[in-house]
């Protein structure tokens, strides 16, 4: 195994750079106990649920940010936890956190531009590392199914806990089934009373036809003031 695989590496702080976090999020009750049922939920998936995709039927769903809570909550219960970024065609991460300083990232790596390593950023949060983007490229749909993501996703499980990746949409482009197929299952997130129910069993059969497992969903931006506060 090449020295930059070597998951001892991945392990050790002062081998990763430091990203700066401005915004990290929502810690109010709502949001908290939220994460804690998606995460319970995910756990009665079954004991081999490791790398999980989060991705959505349309564009502004919000599963960046449930992907993000997620990984921030799974962190936060004592669990070594990467998030990977890998919404290359149009990610917002580090411009909606407020992180600045990213020289490297998964583009660079997926191209042969990096090593994997370098790619690796620890987080000002306890547990948490970090992979971003990277530049946008001409052909996401062939960077993305190179056996380089494959590699990453085999030596991050045996480094982490859990892997949270962050994908495109479903329903616009295929990039979301190709890096599902690398997980142990996909959670979809839904924006409450934007997207038809057409839509999403579009997206849904689309995974499906891909064979990929779908772990559940999640209704994110619900109006509470419509919603009971138990159901």
């Amino acid at each position: 195994m090449k020295k930059y695989e070597n998951t001892r590496q991945l392990r050790k702080k002062n081998s990763m750079k430091n990203l700066t976090l401005k915004n990290t999020g929502t810690d109010s009750f709502r949001m908290v106990e939220s994460m804690n049922s998606l995460k319970t939920n995910i756990t009665f998936c079954g004991e081999n649920i490791q790398v999980i995709a989060i991705t959505s039927s349309m564009p502004g769903e919000g599963k960046s940010s449930i992907a993000f809570e997620l990984s921030k909550s799974l962190a936060r219960s004592g669990k070594k936890v990467l998030l990977i970024d890998a919404d290359i065609r149009k990610s917002k991460f580090l411009r909606t956190r407020g992180a600045c300083g990213v020289d490297r990232g998964l583009t660079h790596y997926l191209s042969g531009q990096a090593e994997l390593k370098e790619v690796f950023y620890k987080v000002n949060i306890k547990n948490m590392a970090f992979i971003p983007t990277g530049p946008s490229v001409l052909n996401p749909s062939e960077l993305i199914e190179n056996e380089k993501f494959k590699k990453m996703i085999a030596v991050s499980r045996k480094a982490y806990d859990y892997i949270i990746v962050d994908v495109t949409p479903v329903g616009v482009v295929i990039d979301a089934a190709i890096v599902a197929k690398q997980c142990d299952g996909v959670v979809m997130v839904i924006e409450q009373g934007k997207i038809s129910r057409r839509v999403v069993n579009h997206a849904i059969g689309q995974l499906k036809r891909a064979k990929i497992r779908i772990l559940g969903m999640v209704i994110n931006k619900v109006d509470v003031k419509s919603s009971y506060s138990y159901r």
